[in-house]
């Protein structure tokens, strides 16, 4: 079994040190799926929900939060994000959102990418909660990661 990066040799969690690491150009993918009402869809796709512009909101609180990851899951480096962009496509049921975080770091993006899909997530059902609050949160997961010691790695489609 290979040696956990986050455990010390006593056991004792701490911030893994990248600094011999080199610099590379690092980019992650994630994505996740909000199920909701046909009446709480149509609202969002003609800009009528009641606390205004949901995806735009989703959009600027993904971002924010991408910038945010250090301070909300320990151990992560802070990182000076090159790029966040948030798209959402509207599909049977909901909205799909993908997420991007891409730098030139020592280290990879995948939980500020990974945090900015879900803080979008989480928007969407805060804007629209007063049309639907039986929505669902679902398949949020890393689609893809470039860069790195690991280099391309693509998630295998869901059925």
């Amino acid at each position: 079994m290979s040696k956990l990066t986050h455990l010390d040799d006593s056991g004792a969690a701490h911030m893994v040190d990248v600094g011999a690491k080199p610099e590379t150009l690092r980019k992650a993918v994630s994505g996740g799926f909000i199920r909701m009402s046909d009446a709480a869809l149509a609202a969002i796709k003609a800009g009528d929900a009641p606390k205004g512009d949901v995806l735009g909101t989703a959009r600027i609180a993904a971002i924010m939060a991408a910038k945010k990851t250090s301070d909300l899951i320990p151990l992560c480096h802070p990182l000076g994000l090159d790029a966040v962009t948030v798209d959402f496509a509207f599909e049977e049921g909901g909205v799909r959102v993908t997420a991007t975080a891409s730098l030139t770091a020592r280290t990879g993006v995948e939980m500020e990418a990974m945090v900015a899909a879900t803080v979008a997530l989480l928007t969407i059902y805060d804007m629209a909660k007063a049309l639907d609050k039986g929505m669902v949160i679902e398949e949020v997961r890393l689609l893809e990661k470039l860069g790195g010691k690991s280099g391309h790695w693509q998630a295998e489609a869901r059925p």
